[in-house]
């Protein structure tokens, strides 16, 4: 006697796809609590989808993430404020020192 079902089994890049093209969240709290007095709360929220998925939701935030996306400031721009910076504070350090004042 056979009892194998004739469905195929969904495999993983199908479940990887049904739930990128729909989305998923994951939504929870911890609260740590003392005498009913509160100590800690986290709020956990995890929102799983593809890129088109998220911007159909209005969530974008990494195409503005200078760390993330090419729109941040170039290499050559950081290197050339940095020297700026570096100019700046060796000219604030070369200065006399007016902490304590007029002596005497």
């Amino acid at each position: 006697m056979d009892l194998s079902v004739d469905a195929a089994p969904a495999n993983l890049a199908d479940i990887l796809e049904r739930v990128l093209d729909k989305g998923l969240v994951i939504a929870g709290d911890i609260r740590v609590s003392l005498l009913d007095i509160e100590l800690l709360t986290i709020r956990l929220r995890l929102l799983i989808a593809s890129v088109d998925r998220a911007r159909e939701m209005g969530i974008d935030w990494w195409e503005h993430d200078p760390s993330l996306s090419s729109g941040g400031r170039s290499t050559r721009e950081l290197l050339a404020e940095n020297q700026l910076l570096k100019q700046r504070l060796a000219a604030a350090e070369a200065l006399p020192d007016r902490q304590g004042g007029e002596s005497g």
